[in-house]
């Protein structure tokens, strides 16, 4: 096994090379929180007693979880208010339509651009660009006119973008004796922010009117930026401190890079499981209270509950899969659990759609867990932080565009045929096809893998895209 040497977290090449400049010739990995390298197959993370007594950086936890608040909630904002909105703008319900299907469309076409500009910025300094456009955004959209509606979304989808794809490369750097644990809290907070703006924005529209009640969401942006701020200063600190005492490891020598994300079979699996994944979810969240309002005779507020029964039950399966992981050391096994039990909604609501509650709550519990063991296993296939970078933004990216269609599939299949099987067997089969591809491709690093030693960013290659 590798040797853990205590040392404290550093914010990577891009973050400290202008206060601690180093040669051209040799790029600096960066710094993991308990000093550990980059193995290959995988972040490096400490085992055994290391594990449990690894120093977690709460500040930078707790900037993890409020930037994810933020990730999901400009997204649903919209929908508490769309009466209102259409009215004082004057517009159709397509072009309202827009304001939920814009930013989708970015998480998939814009995340190459993503994953440059986090490679010019640097990690950290990417999360506040990504914060920044949110708060730019949710201003923009709220101004009351059609053409700062669409900007506002435009700049939201954009800068949500860059965060979905930094993240979790900041979680498999920063937190590598907690990284599942950690992914599990972020995926869990974008379903949190989700619930917590549907619940919350329309009694507030009506209390202060729809555009005060969108914007005032951007207070809870610059709390996010703010502590993220706060603790990339910590960690620079703890840089220079550790530069200064002379106590951080010298860099790893350059080596070969290793082969292209878009070469590699995994990589192209996770993104086929993730699409699956999110055509799932944005397609079963778009239609089902319609569903359930057609099939069961429910007015259309009662069946709102099923949305809110998705997104809270979510939580669960992102904390549970954390869990099953450690325990059958298998991530391929948790994710074909995982789809065993999404699977329960397009079948139960086929069979006995009257147990409704039932299905979208274990569904919800399968969302939570499928978009966390998908994140897991690509810090594990990862061998260093350019890949990992460049690996998030393949799978987000293919996978958020398969799934911007994943409403407009579901009406139509709906439309065509006049009922709700068709619609409900076309979920099924995106089911079937993140069960296959990522029961393939989720393994994971090897124990051969995990005892071959570190494997160090390329000399400039972090400066690339």
């Amino acid at each position: 096994m590798h040797k853990v040497i205590r040392t404290p977290t550093l914010p990577g090449p891009a973050d400290c090379d202008r206060r601690h400049p180093h040669s051209p010739a040799v790029e600096r990995h960066p710094r993991l929180e308990e000093g550990g390298p980059v193995q290959r197959g995988g972040l490096a993370r400490p085992s055994g007693r290391a594990a449990t007594t690894a120093t977690v950086p709460l500040l930078l936890l707790a900037g993890v979880v409020l930037v994810a608040l933020n990730l999901r909630g400009p997204l649903v904002a919209v929908a508490p208010v769309v009466d209102a909105m259409r009215a004082d703008l004057r517009v159709s319900t397509g072009t309202i339509g827009l304001l939920t299907s814009i930013p989708v469309l970015c998480f998939g076409l814009a995340a190459p651009l993503a994953s440059l500009l986090i490679a010019r910025t640097g990690v950290h300094r990417a999360v506040v660009v990504s914060m920044a456009g949110v708060l730019a955004g949710t201003l923009l959209r709220s101004l009351g006119s059609p053409t700062a509606a669409i900007a506002g979304t435009v700049v939201i989808g954009l800068a949500i973008t860059v965060g979905n794809v930094v993240v979790p490369v900041v979680i498999g750097r920063d937190f590598p004796g907690a990284t599942n644990v950690v992914t599990a809290a972020y995926t869990a907070a974008l379903n949190v922010g989700s619930t917590l703006t549907s619940a919350l924005t329309a009694p507030l529209a009506d209390l202060v009117g729809w555009q005060a009640a969108l914007a005032a969401w951007g207070l809870l942006v610059v709390v996010a930026a703010a502590v993220w701020t706060a603790a990339l200063r910590q960690q620079v600190a703890r840089t220079a401190a550790a530069e200064a005492a002379g106590t951080a490891p010298p860099p790893p020598a350059a080596v070969a890079p290793g082969r292209s994300v878009w070469r590699q079979p995994a990589a192209w699996g996770l993104t086929l499981a993730f699409a699956g994944q999110a055509f799932s979810y944005y397609g079963a969240t778009a239609w089902l209270p319609t569903l359930l309002a057609d099939v069961n005779g429910m007015t259309r507020a009662a069946a709102g509950a099923s949305s809110a029964l998705f997104q809270v039950f979510a939580v669960v399966g992102a904390f549970a899969v954390p869990a099953l992981v450690a325990w059958w050391r298998r991530p391929s096994l948790v994710l074909l659990a995982v789809t065993a039990v999404w699977a329960t909604l397009p079948l139960g609501l086929l069979t006995a759609p009257s147990l409704w509650a039932l299905w979208c709550s274990l569904a919800g519990i399968a969302q939570g867990g499928g978009i966390t063991v998908v994140f897991i296993a690509i810090v594990r296939r990862s061998r260093d932080l350019t890949e990992n970078r460049r690996l998030s933004a393949m799978v987000q990216g293919g996978g958020y565009v398969v799934a911007a269609s994943g409403p407009l599939v579901i009406g139509a299949v709906h439309e065509a045929s006049g009922g709700w099987s068709a619609p409900l067997l076309v979920i099924l089969g995106a089911v079937v096809v993140m069960a296959v591809a990522g029961t393939a491709s989720a393994g994971g690093r090897t124990e051969a893998e995990t005892e071959a030693g570190p494997v160090p960013v390329p000399a400039g290659e972090e400066h690339r895209g």
